[in-house]
């Protein structure tokens, strides 16, 4: 797993998205339970805000700026998570801003990647096909829905027979196989079955499923390992247990859930989300881990996603899941948030760093985004302290 060290930032164009906000807050102020989505709308206003480069079309990758390591070294599957959450603000507003800006995007990658959408890294590709996808399902756009099926097809080339099967993490190291290779891979398959009907996308899901969860998902209690034979030894990585692997998991049995009606796959995503609830989450707080800057400031953004589809499934069966996620929420807006700025900190605890990372924001909107997503659809639990 690559780990950035370099800190990047911009200060860029505001004006628009500090009306968007007052005039998004007051259309709401006649509502008593809006808490979250007044929260995403700041959160996402700051995004764009301090991190959107108007010119590049892309987002730099810290607050504030950094001479040029604004904008270098290109953060790929950063970009792909951005993109992603503009997704969250166009669906949670309907704000042609965020349309506007998905479609900056689009071009932006493309100027940056050499004019093509694959690179060497099969988990980057995937989480970019991942929010193609979802910009295609958000606005109907076709160029969007092509981007996706041109890394699924580059992705397909990443499965090899080595530790018996799996896409590989990058195509230099064709016999290292991970979870965020492969259980996203499962995601993306599943909801291309879902949007276009072509069975063998399902069967690629059914297939890549069943290899990760033989090899890198303990069975007695769901917890899932990051990957297999990284230093060419075979050995599994045991001690590399990380949120976003838990996350892509239990978004990976609940797309096969809702492909098949094959209740076992549900049961991996609970066990799975409990796992995370059990033994990852401090007892005492009842907040998730920390796990640092640069790529790990993404890692609970991705988590808190896919728990948030969890929940949305059953809500009133997921209450101690909505808990969670309000508690670390509240925690990130009254301890993890500049005093200045809505900015964040790696910790969701703790005050943010002078520079913040655009991993580290990502997953703060990602969080209040989600939270707004369950207040939208009346999930009980929200108020609870």
């Amino acid at each position: 797993m690559r780990r950035s060290r370099i800190l990047l930032g911009g200060v860029v164009i505001a004006g628009f998205f500090s009306i968007l906000v007052v005039v998004y807050l007051r259309q709401y102020a006649s509502s008593e339970n809006t808490v979250w989505t007044e929260r995403a709308a700041a959160a996402q206003a700051e995004l764009q805000t301090s991190f959107w480069d108007e010119r590049r079309g892309l987002f730099n990758n810290a607050s504030p700026c950094l001479l040029q390591l604004c904008t270098s070294p290109f953060h790929y599957w950063w970009q792909a998570h951005a993109l992603d959450t503009l997704i969250d603000g166009y669906e949670r507003t309907g704000e042609s801003i965020f349309k506007d800006r998905i479609a900056a995007m689009y071009q932006g990658i493309l100027d940056r990647n050499a004019g093509v959408f694959p690179n060497d890294y099969y988990d980057d590709m995937e989480w970019m096909a991942l929010a193609w996808l979802r910009a295609f399902e958000a606005t109907g756009e076709e160029r969007y829905k092509a981007a996706a099926l041109i890394l699924w097809e580059d992705i397909q080339t990443g499965w090899n027979e080595s530790m018996g099967g799996g896409i590989a993490w990058r195509k230099e190291q064709p016999d290292y196989k991970n979870t965020p290779a492969n259980a996203p891979a499962v995601i993306l398959a599943a909801r291309l079955y879902r949007n276009f009907g072509d069975k063998a996308d399902l069967e690629w899901a059914q297939k890549l499923y069943d290899w990760q969860k033989d090899k890198l998902v303990d069975p007695r209690i769901g917890l899932v390992w990051d990957g297999i034979n990284r230093q060419g030894d075979g050995r599994i990585d045991t001690d590399w247990i990380f949120t976003y692997g838990q996350g892509v998991y239990i978004g990976a049995g609940l797309e096969l859930y809702g492909a098949t009606g094959e209740k076992a796959y549900r049961q991996d995503a609970v066990r799975t989300a409990e796992y995370v609830r059990e033994k990852l989450v401090s007892p005492a707080t009842g907040m998730l881990p920390s796990e640092g800057g640069d790529d790990g400031g993404l890692f609970k953004g991705i988590l808190v996603r896919y728990l948030g589809e969890l929940i949305l499934e059953n809500p009133k069966e997921h209450r101690m899941l909505t808990k969670l996620l309000v508690t670390n929420g509240n925690s990130l807006w009254e301890y993890g948030k500049g005093e200045q700025k809505a900015l964040f900190s790696n910790s969701w605890a703790q005050t943010p760093d002078e520079v913040v990372q655009m991993s580290t924001q990502l997953s703060a909107v990602m969080l209040l985004e989600q939270l707004a997503r369950l207040e939208h659809n009346d999930v009980p639990g929200l108020d609870d302290k």
